[in-house]
């Protein structure tokens, strides 16, 4: 493992960070915050894409051709890293940046790329993911959701949850069941809709932090184009997992996760509170930090070496789905009696921590795949890869 950066990831980590202070906004709400005004987020997460754009890094992978840099995973990570350190939190462009573009770069029409990619580097269109249901989350293969062909369009019905800035969608990526007479991986297919088209209603799902930031979406009679199809019809699964796959690379930094300065600062702060106890759990905290931070590491120099890593993203999510579950317990406790306080930093991080345990992937999910791929333990079972959908059990 190599903890250093080559002289050529070392000088474009130099021009991202000197881009990056002289530029990130300084004023960008807070998305997860249950106040936020979404109008004004969203006018200022438009308006640092557009800036982004006109100053060449609005994209990091993205082919030169399509208005990208063309560089590969190291720099993306890299970008990441730096973002989370100047404190930028996700973008409303993010599902069209990181999903949506390269989708569309490795299995769309010309005509899809001619439409759709530039807006999404200005940002003058937000994407939402139109994936799971109330019945296929983690088992996403499972979709429900019926699209019927009728002449050059397909008909749409159907309901999706979960959808990340649905409320702010232009259009949105969705796979939809196109053959239920096929085992369920074979029979979806993946779409292009527009969000503002006749028969689809979005409902913005309030969590308990107080904030909006998904949405469910029910689709009555949709009607798409068939020129908005992505890949083959039945093909949707595999065009599904490139999305996936860019998904798991364009995630953000673990400093725009956790910010372990700022959790160290108030424990200097609070004084008494600071027993051994909470001595120790802070220490645990870090070393667990630390080990993500190596582990992360471990993942960049496989891929200079042309290595795919294997379960890592897994065990990526997992340690930090539990870091930030810890480093929002620990905030809420330094806080001593103002932790009662309504709102606050570590109260919405505190109430938001279940769900980074169920967002892209349950635990028990990525410990399924570590244990496969990592460990070498029997694929668990499946008795339904085989089987038509339409003969599958269903809720």
């Amino acid at each position: 493992m190599d903890l250093r950066d080559s002289p050529e990831e070392a000088a474009f980590r130099a021009e991202a960070r000197a881009f990056l202070e002289e530029h990130a906004p300084r004023d960008m709400p807070d998305y997860y915050d249950d106040e936020v005004d979404n109008e004004a987020f969203l006018a200022k997460s438009s308006a640092w894409q557009r800036k982004l754009y006109e100053a060449n890094w609005a994209s990091i992978t993205w082919p030169k051709e399509f208005g990208g840099r063309g560089l590969g995973p190291i720099e993306q990570i890299i970008w990441n890293q730096e973002v989370g350190r100047v404190g930028l939190g996700e973008s409303l462009s993010f599902v069209g940046v990181a999903l949506t573009g390269p989708t569309i770069i490795a299995h769309g029409t010309a005509e899809q790329k001619q439409r759709y990619l530039g807006p999404i580097l200005r940002g003058d269109e937000v994407w939402c993911q139109l994936f799971s249901e109330p019945g296929a989350g983690s088992d996403l293969a499972s979709v429900s959701t019926r699209a019927l062909k009728d002449g050059d369009e397909w008909v749409v019905s159907g309901q999706k949850t979960w959808c990340s800035g649905g409320q702010h969608g232009d259009f949105g990526i969705l796979i939809a069941r196109t053959d239920p007479k096929v085992p369920k991986h074979a029979g979806m297919t993946y779409f292009l809709v527009d969000m503002k088209a006749p028969g689809i209603e979005v409902q913005p799902l309030k969590e308990m932090t107080g904030a909006a930031h998904f949405a469910e979406v029910f689709m009555s009679d949709v009607r798409i184009p068939d020129a908005n199809r992505v890949g083959p019809p039945g093909g949707g699964w595999g065009v599904t997992m490139t999305t996936l796959m860019n998904e798991r690379m364009a995630m953000g930094g673990l400093e725009r996760i956790i910010p372990l300065d700022e959790l160290i600062d108030l424990a200097g702060k609070s004084g008494d509170r600071v027993d051994a106890r909470l001595r120790d759990e802070l220490a645990k905290l870090y070393t667990w930090v630390r080990t993500i931070q190596l582990l992360n590491t471990r993942v960049i120099t496989k891929l200079s070496r042309g290595e795919m890593p294997a379960a890592e993203s897994s065990v990526m999510k997992l340690a930090v789905a539990r870091v930030f579950t810890k480093a929002a317990e620990l905030g809420v406790a330094l806080q001593g009696p103002h932790a009662l306080e309504r709102r606050g930093f570590w109260q919405m991080r505190f109430l938001g921590a279940p769900s980074i345990h169920i967002a892209g992937g349950t635990d028990e999910v990525q410990k399924n795949i570590a244990a496969e791929r990592f460990l070498g333990l029997p694929r668990e079972p499946s008795s339904d890869r085989d089987v038509p959908f339409e003969d599958l059990p269903r809720n």
